[in-house]
């Protein structure tokens, strides 16, 4: 997989909040096999000492960070939050997230619109958080996105690919893009089935943080993830209406 001309060997990208202790984290992401990981600028920098401690650590394990603008609502914000983090990071790579309702955490699409383009003349290489509109997509790779990282289901829901339909038509219709499914993600079957449709890679936070055992959970989605990427890449046979057997009648005997 490559992104933005990085090559990397994990289509799993891991969050990094909510764990229960940095031991924990740093099991869970060994456990996983990942290469890449989220941090929230806004959250880690609440407390300077505890935010130096975060970059420190991950810094260690030698992961490519990809910062995100979490808890932003403006365009301003957003932009503002991304050069932060660039210069603390030390990346252009920047997961652009421009929430624009509450309750759903969902995307204002028109201002991510526009903070892509800001940020994409600016030298950023945009990650941007979407919904699966097609429309939408069209104009994020118009403002120089080189990646699309479609919602599966609001954040922190678990509930899986809530609009397979669109998730499969995006798939479609952007054959070349590196596409990501970015929130949603609950249990391991989720992440196989975003990878059975055609997806790059996926993105999981909550799924692994909030679990009973994180490290073992990590390191099952990691699995899910290889599975459904093998089995799309099988060309997997399609659904049928009728029922065909799969022992062959060729040659059997008749009983009269």
């Amino acid at each position: 997989m490559r992104l933005y001309g990085i090559e990397l060997g994990s289509r799993l990208l891991l969050g990094t909040a909510g764990y229960p202790s940095p031991a924990t984290l740093i099991g869970a992401i060994e456990a996983a096999g990942v290469e890449v990981v989220t941090a929230s600028l806004r959250r880690e920098s609440s407390g300077a000492r505890a935010g130096e401690g975060f970059w420190s650590l991950i810094r260690d394990l030698g992961l490519r960070v990809l910062p995100n603008t979490a808890g932003c609502h403006s365009v301003k914000e957003a932009v503002t939050t991304a050069h932060l983090a660039r210069e603390i990071f030390a990346t252009p790579w920047i997961k652009l997230e421009v929430i624009g309702e509450a309750d759903t955490l969902q995307p204002d699409v028109f201002a991510l619109v526009e903070a892509a383009r800001i940020l994409t003349a600016e030298g950023f290489q945009v990650f941007p958080y979407t919904t699966e509109d097609l429309i939408v997509a069209e104009k994020l790779l118009d403002a120089g996105c080189g990646v699309l990282m479609p919602w599966g289901a609001p954040i922190g829901t678990g509930r899986g690919l809530n609009n397979v339909y669109a998730l499969r038509t995006l798939r479609a219709h952007f054959p070349e893009v590196p596409l990501i499914i970015d929130a949603g993600i609950g249990v391991p079957s989720h992440a196989a089935l975003a990878m059975e449709l055609g997806f790059d890679a996926v993105l999981t936070n909550t799924a692994v943080a909030q679990a009973g055992d994180p490290v073992r959970m990590a390191a099952a989605l990691a699995k899910a993830v290889e599975a459904g990427y093998s089995a799309f890449r099988a060309n997997p046979m399609q659904p049928r209406d009728m029922a065909v057997p799969s022992t062959p009648v060729l040659g059997k005997a008749l009983l009269g």
